[in-house]
C-alpha cells in the first residue's frame, strides 16, 4: 500500500510541475502513469478512493498555494485560519481525484484500458466546473505544444488531457507488462499530424487602447483618492488616442474593476468615463460595479459610445469562489472583497454589435470555463475581451497560470483575446494561443494591443464539450462492463 500512496503523489507532484511557475510541460505525457498503475495493483476500490485523495490533495496543495495568501492577506482569515480553510479546500477538491482512482481499477483491467482510462479522466475533469472550482487542466500543459494544440479547435482543451492520458496509460500499461496489443492506442497519436496546422502568426490590422491601472488591492480609496486616480489614468487613456501619426484605436479598454468604480451610483465615476469616451470619440470598455434592481452588486464591464452613450453592460455571471461569494461549505471564511458584500452573478450572455463587428466580453476567472468563453464567438463575437484583475494574487504563479487559461480559450475559438489587466499580465493573444505582446507586470501604464477580427466558427465553438461528455459516457460503460466482467484477471505487478 505504502508503494501505493507513493505513485499515486508522484502523479499529483508531476500534474503540478507541468504549470507555472515551473512550466515543464514535457512531462504531460508521463503524468499520469504512476497513479494509474497504483490504481492498476490495488484490487479494492476503497483504497483506490484514498490513493485518489492522496494524488488530488498533492496536486491541489501544490498548484494553487495562492489560495492560501488570498485568503489570508485579503480575507482577513489569518495565519491559521487561512491554512486550515486551504487544506480543507485541497481535500475537498480531491474528491474528483478519489473518484478517477476508484473507476480507473475496473477500466485499468479491461484489454482497451489504454483507451478507457484517458475517458475516464477527461469525463471526471469535465465535471471540476459544475461540482466546484474549475481551473488549469491536464490539457492545459500543452498551449506551447504546436502538434497536441491541433485539437483545441475541435475537442477544447478535453482533448489534448485524452493524447496526454492515453500516452501516459501506455506506459504504465507497458510497465505492467501487459500484452503489446493493449497499447496498441499509442497508434492513435501521430494522426495529429493529419489535423489542420495552427494558425501562421500574422501581423494585426486594429489596434485597442488599453490602460493597465495597477491600483493597489489591499489600500481603501477614499472619494478624493479615487478622482485623483480616475484623473490620471484618464490622461493615460488619451495619450494613446492623440499620438501624432497614429491611427485611432478601435476601442479603449480599463481592467474588471480594480477599486470602487461605483459607474452606476456614482456622478462622478459616470461623468469622467463619458468624458473619456467624448473626448477622444472612441468607443470605452472597463470594469465597473453596478446593481441589480433589489440591490444587489454586479462585477460588470459597462461599454460606452463615442458620444459617451451606454451601449451595452456585461454582468460576470460566474463568480470567483471566496472573493465574490462564498460558497456554503465554507460559510465560515471571511468575504474577500470588501465594502459591497457577496455579488450576485449575472443573467445573461452579452456580445454588442459595434462599427460593424461584435464584441464578446468575459471577466477574469471566466476564463477558465471554456463551454462557456465558446458562447461568445459562437454568439457571433469576432474579437475577444478579457477584463482581468489578478492584483488579489500578489506576485504568485497564479497570473502565469491565468494567462495559460486565456491562451487555450484563444485557440479554442480560432479568436484574438485582448486581456486588461489591473496589474499584470496586461497581453494580446493570436488565434493560436500565442502571446502576440505583453505588458511589464506591476506598474501604471498604458500601451496599444493589437489584434485582427475573425468570424470563422471551429467546430468546438459550434459543439462545445462533445467530447468530453463522450468521453465521460463511454468510461463509464466500460467501468460497469468492467465491474460485471466474469474471469478476468488481474495484472501483476511490475
Amino acid at each position: 500500500m505504502l508503494t501505493n500512496i507513493i505513485l499515486a503523489a508522484a502523479t499529483g507532484l508531476l500534474l503540478v510541475l507541468l504549470h507555472p511557475p515551473f512550466g515543464l510541460w514535457f512531462l504531460a505525457p508521463a503524468a499520469l502513469a504512476p497513479l494509474l498503475i497504483a490504481c492498476a495493483r490495488e484490487p479494492r476500490w476503497q483504497r483506490r478512493l484514498l490513493l485518489g485523495l492522496a494524488s488530488g490533495y498533492v496536486h491541489w496543495f501544490g498548484l494553487c498555494p495562492w489560495i492560501q495568501f488570498v485568503l489570508e492577506v485579503h480575507g482577513d482569515m489569518g495565519y491559521w485560519g487561512s491554512r486550515g480553510t486551504f487544506l480543507l479546500f485541497c481535500l475537498l477538491k480531491a474528491l474528483h481525484f478519489a473518484l478517477f482512482a476508484a473507476l480507473a481499477g475496473w477500466a485499468m483491467r479491461l484489454p482497451w484500458a489504454a483507451l478507457a482510462a484517458p475517458a475516464l479522466w477527461v469525463g471526471i475533469e469535465r465535471t471540476n466546473g459544475p461540482f466546484g472550482f474549475a481551473w488549469l487542466t491536464l490539457g492545459n500543459a500543452g498551449t506551447d505544444m504546436g502538434l497536441p494544440m491541433r485539437l483545441a479547435p475541435i475537442t477544447g482543451v478535453y482533448g489534448l488531457s485524452f493524447v496526454f492520458a492515453l500516452m501516459a496509460a501506455v506506459l504504465a500499461l507497458a510497465l505492467l507488462r501487459r500484452p503489446r496489443l493493449h497499447l496498441a492506442p499509442i497508434a492513435l497519436v501521430p494522426l495529429l499530424m493529419l489535423l489542420p496546422a495552427l494558425p501562421e502568426p500574422v501581423t494585426p490590422d486594429r489596434h485597442v487602447a488599453a490602460v493597465q491601472s495597477n491600483f493597489e488591492e489591499s489600500h481603501y480609496y477614499s472619494r478624493d483618492e479615487m478622482a485623483r486616480e480616475i484623473s490620471e489614468l484618464a490622461l493615460l487613456t488619451t495619450s494613446q488616442v492623440l499620438q501624432p501619426g497614429q491611427p485611432k484605436p478601435d476601442l479603449l479598454l480599463w481592467p474588471e474593476v480594480p477599486a470602487p468604480l461605483f459607474y452606476s451610483t456614482d456622478g462622478a465615476t459616470r461623468t469622467a468615463t463619458e468624458s473619456i469616451a467624448r473626448t477622444t470619440k472612441t468607443p470605452f470598455l472597463f470594469g465597473a460595479v453596478t446593481y441589480t434592481l433589489e440591490g444587489a452588486p454586479l462585477n460588470s464591464a459597462v461599454l460606452l459610445g463615442e458620444k459617451g452613450q451606454s451601449l451595452s453592460r456585461y454582468d460576470k455571471m460566474y463568480l470567483v469562489p471566496f472573493g465574490e461569494f462564498v460558497p456554503p461549505v465554507f460559510s465560515f471564511v471571511n468575504r474577500i472583497s470588501d465594502g459591497v458584500g457577496d455579488y450576485a452573478p449575472g443573467q445573461n450572455l452579452v456580445v454588442t454589435r459595434l462599427n460593424g463587428h461584435r464584441i464578446g466580453t468575459f471577466i477574469c476567472y471566466e476564463s477558465a470555463f471554456p463551454h462557456f468563453v465558446r458562447e461568445f464567438p459562437n454568439a457571433g463575437a469576432d474579437i475577444l475581451i478579457n477584463l482581468t484583475n489578478d492584483g488579489y494574487f500578489g506576485r504568485s504563479a497564479a497570473r502565469q497560470q491565468h494567462l495559460q487559461l486565456a491562451r487555450m480559450r484563444a485557440a479554442e475559438n480560432r479568436r484574438w483575446i485582448l486581456r486588461p489587466t489591473n496589474d499584470g499580465i496586461t497581453a494580446s493573444i493570436d488565434p493560436a494561443g500565442r502571446v502576440i505582446q505583453q505588458f511589464p507586470e506591476f506598474v501604471r501604464t498604458s500601451g496599444r494591443l493589437g489584434f485582427r477580427y475573425e468570424t470563422t466558427k471551429t467546430l468546438y465553438t459550434k459543439h462545445g464539450d462533445w467530447f468530453a461528455w463522450g468521453c465521460l459516457i463511454l468510461a463509464l460503460a466500460a467501468v460497469v462492463y468492467a465491474m460485471y466482467r466474469p474471469n478476468y484477471s488481474r495484472p501483476s505487478a511490475p
